[in-house]
């Protein structure tokens, strides 16, 4: 699965293509940061504008317009740019697995769903893989850029509803409720890798019995059919199931955290001891942070798509590996 990181065939692609994707991901964060810093400006000199009529003139308004549409032109290129090559990138990874499994697919020819694992399997857990690994480092570059600015702004916020006065309370606050829903959705979504493991099984052995039926019409009778089916009927219903409390959390938890910087700039709020440009630079940094914290519960339901498929191809992989044994 990994062979495209060290083969050398795929070394200007695996190595250069993931610093040119970390680079890009790190140009759109300074973009982030600087619309960030744009908002403070433009809200602060809004309320002005409302306070004091005629302080702010036309020029200063859409010059700052302009401002925004500007970097909001750089990002919006930047990250076409970068999709385009990621499709490249992906596709090579899929290669590079899939040019492997040709070679040995005579060793695992019999395992059930072999076919799907080099079709599907591969190009999914590439793009996945992908997906998660730029999600992560944009994360990780987004708290880089962003903590120092909320610590910052935090300065302002002396005191946190029910515990007082807490130094960095907006930092303390994003991690103890990204921590908190992390822990809650990774408990209640413990079992769904392995129920996505088992449907993508049962699939398999229905479509297998469906192909063979294309040429043998003995292999296809209707009472095998269905009995393959409602195995497939049993656990996609199961699925529903575990996947409804999931959702049921998740979506409350999200809902919920909308909420959260508001709460603990309430007594700030009350207090009139912060403007409109500061205040809606704090949240959206606020957001930011809290945002790259919650990475993994963001991801888990992609995440828990990846073990499965991990499973299945690790398990095609040992196959393999038994097989050339035998020889």
């Amino acid at each position: 699965m990994f062979k495209f990181f060290i083969q050398r065939q795929w070394m200007h692609w695996s190595i250069l293509g993931t610093l040119i994707i970390l680079f890009s991901t790190w140009y759109q964060v300074q973009i982030d940061v600087a619309i960030n810093e744009w908002f403070g400006g433009f809200y602060d000199n809004l309320q002005k504008a409302l306070a004091e009529p005629g302080s702010l003139s036309a020029a200063e308004f859409y010059g700052s317009l302009a401002s925004f549409g500007w970097l909001a032109a750089k990002f919006i290129v930047i990250m076409v740019i970068t999709k385009y090559f990621v499709s490249h990138w992906i596709f090579r990874w899929r290669t590079s697995m899939v040019e492997f499994y040709h070679d040995k697919f005579k060793y695992a020819r019999g395992l059930e769903g072999a076919s799907q694992r080099i079709q599907e399997d591969t190009i999914k857990f590439a793009r996945i893989m992908e997906d998660l690994g730029v999600g992560l480092m944009d994360s990780v570059m987004t708290l880089i850029a962003f903590i120092p600015i909320l610590i910052g702004l935090s300065a302002a916020v002396t005191h946190l509803p029910i515990l007082g006065e807490v130094s960095n309370s907006l930092m303390w606050v994003a991690l103890a409720t990204a921590l908190g829903g992390t822990m809650l959705l990774a408990a209640v979504g413990i079992k769904l890798p392995g129920i996505e493991y088992d449907i993508q099984k049962r699939e398999a052995g229905y479509r297998k019995v469906l192909v063979h039926a294309e040429d043998d019409p003995k292999a296809g009778q209707p009472k095998t059919l269905a009995e393959l089916f409602s195995w497939v009927r049993d656990i996609h219903f199961k699925s529903y199931m575990h996947y409804a409390y999931f959702n049921l959390a998740r979506y409350s938890y999200f809902q919920g955290m909308v909420l959260v910087p508001y709460l603990a700039l309430g007594p700030t709020i009350l207090a009139g001891t912060i403007t409109l440009g500061a205040l809606q630079q704090t949240i959206r940094a606020f957001g930011r942070v809290e945002s790259s914290l919650q990475y993994v519960v963001k991801s888990w339901a992609t995440v828990v798509e990846l073990i499965s498929i991990w499973k299945r191809l690790r398990e095609f992989e040992l196959c393999i590996a038994k097989g050339e044994k035998e020889v």
